[in-house]
């Protein structure tokens, strides 16, 4: 089942031509309009103008996260603001937020791109697709939104959390798709199991998860306790939000929507293309993006692409579900967090010595995330109420830096290992 057939399978010859028009137009498009890359091709003594086989990306410059909060809010749009439909942000880490804007084109793109991922996981527009990703600045939520709508579906935006309001949604309005974490998928199991309610006795057929690291053993269990088939997808904020690439039905790998993204897989430490199949990290060009183009973004996700061609007839390169990272984010309930952003809170607040460590645990299929914190000796001879309210500083703190809840427990000074290396920071106990 295919939503635009003839992309979805064209030739590869027929693809990399299209790749190599859409890859010089968008050269155009920073070269002339974003300050940023000009001014990187004109230090590389670049002409961008010259570009004649796909081969030529490796002459270009490579994006990193820090270079969109350098130029944070709108220094890497390539439209005037005029012409900006739609602004979507991530949560700042050690500084800036990243911003990325959508012409309306682009949104029209995203959504059909969107329904293109939708559609290969087995879903029509007969479905009601219940979308319980958040909705705000997370591009999750909306994508997917907007995706299902294109497809013709009906669209359920109940949005994230309210277990028990979510299966009762699903009871009554005949749900046929979730769509959200897939560890809130087996929470929302485990709820329906409290309450008595067989999962086989709904409408629901399909789960599209993603956000988070998950592996394969979780889809199992999580088609097993809900009676669907859960496809993975993929996508990121800065290149554009879900629609990057996405599990047919055959669960064996993410198509990548090549006709719109041109996609590498480089050794993290020399830059260099891995072998075929072998491990790297993801690297992505933007092709037809009109108001946020990138080029060779960093992702810092760590996959591999898959050579043998999948049965279910797409030409469109596949990849891996994401292995990891190439830096020490954490991925928790779905946010990106940095231990270093955790640490800059933490030096803010009196009383608490320069030493911590993050602690992941998941318990009962949701991500729980706890900070220890060493505190000056004092805190341990005063009076509980003392401690008490330390405590709910710094989780008040966090949890409004961060976005997400996180336990805090206050350890005495010296108590944590220290390194004459590199610090252990975090230890991540999921098994992921």
């Amino acid at each position: 089942m295919y939503w635009e057939e003839e992309k979805e399978c064209l030739a590869r010859p027929d693809l990399e031509q299209l790749q190599l028009e859409r890859l010089q137009s968008t050269l155009y498009r920073v070269g002339t309009h974003v300050p940023f890359y000009r001014q990187k091709f004109k230090e590389m003594n670049l002409d961008f103008e010259g570009f004649s086989t796909l081969a030529d990306i490796r002459k270009l410059p490579f994006t990193t996260k820090q270079d969109l909060r350098d130029n944070y809010p709108y220094g890497l749009f390539a439209v005037p603001l005029r012409d900006v439909v739609r602004v979507h942000s991530s949560s700042g880490t050690t500084g800036a937020a990243t911003v990325v804007g959508y012409t309306r084109n682009d949104i029209k793109n995203w959504s059909n791109l969107v329904a293109r991922i939708l559609t290969a996981a087995g879903l029509t527009a007969d479905d009601v697709i219940q979308i319980a990703f958040g909705y705000g600045l997370f591009t999750g939520g909306f994508g997917l939104h907007y995706g299902a709508e294109r497809l013709g579906a009906s669209v359920i935006p109940i949005s994230a959390g309210n277990t028990r309001r979510q299966i009762q949604i699903m009871q009554d309005f005949k749900t046929t798709a979730l769509v959200c974490t897939p560890s809130y998928a087996l929470n929302i199991a485990d709820v329906m199991f409290d309450m008595g309610i067989n999962p086989h006795g709904l409408s629901l057929k399909y789960g599209l998860f993603g956000a988070e690291p998950w592996s394969e053993a979780m889809r199992l269990e999580i088609n097993e306790k809900l009676g669907i088939q859960a496809t993975d997808n993929y996508g990121l904020s800065e290149i554009m939000g879900p629609g990057v690439a996405g599990e047919c039905q055959e669960c064996n790998g993410l198509h990548i929507n090549e006709d719109h993204f041109l996609v590498e897989v480089l050794d993290p430490e020399t830059l260099e293309p891995v072998a075929p199949g072998e491990v790297g990290e993801l690297v992505i060009t933007t092709l037809t993006k009109e108001a946020f183009p990138m080029i060779r973004y960093r992702t810092r996700d760590l996959t591999r692409l898959l050579p043998d061609p999948c049965p279910c007839g797409r030409t469109l390169q596949r990849m891996h579900r994401i292995l990891g990272r190439t830096d020490d984010m954490l991925i928790i309930k779905g946010v990106n967090v940095f231990p270093t952003q955790i640490e800059s809170i933490l030096f803010g607040i009196d009383g608490t010595a320069p030493h911590y460590r993050i602690i992941v645990d998941r318990e009962n299929h949701q991500d729980r995330a706890t900070v220890q914190v060493e505190v000056q000796e004092s805190y341990f001879f005063d009076e509980m109420k003392k401690q008490r309210a330390l405590i709910d500083t710094i989780k008040s703190r966090l949890s409004s830096e961060l976005g997400i809840g996180v336990a805090v427990q206050l350890v005495e000074e010296r108590t944590l290992e220290r390194f004459e290396g590199k610090g252990q920071r975090v230890i991540d106990n999921r098994k992921l």
